[in-house]
């Protein structure tokens, strides 16, 4: 089945910078799109989108709150998704996800995700 590791979150002072990854396997990771979230999605509430990136990589979509902060990349090769975040807020504090979505890229904020990991914790003080 669908294996997603995040890694690289801790706790940083406000300003601060961090960078998350998330090692993917078991399935095509360059045919998909992927993206980080906060919030497990469920029946009743969709997932916070973060950021999303298109398969090849070309296209990526930002919430407004991160916009300008954080940058999303991914290592097709390595079959491995990024999330640099850059001046954090407290805010921005949570449990990020990294999530895989069968769903075309430009949903927006609306991105669904049929697998993630554990997520990584973030914490800005």
């Amino acid at each position: 089945h669908v294996q997603l590791v995040e890694s690289g979150g801790g706790s940083v002072q406000a300003g601060g910078s961090l960078q998350l990854s998330c090692s993917a396997s078991r399935f095509v990771f360059s045919r998909v799109v992927m993206g980080w979230f906060r919030q497990i999605p469920t029946d009743d509430n969709e997932a916070q989108v973060v950021a999303t990136i298109s398969p090849g990589g070309d296209s990526t979509y930002y919430a407004d709150s991160v916009k300008g902060r954080f940058t999303i990349s991914r290592d097709n090769a390595g079959n491995t998704l990024y999330l640099q975040m850059d001046s954090l807020k407290p805010e921005d504090s949570d449990m990020y996800y990294c999530g895989r979505s069968l769903q075309p890229f430009g949903q927006g904020p609306h991105q669904r995700f049929d697998s993630w990991g554990h997520g990584t914790q973030v914490t800005v003080s």
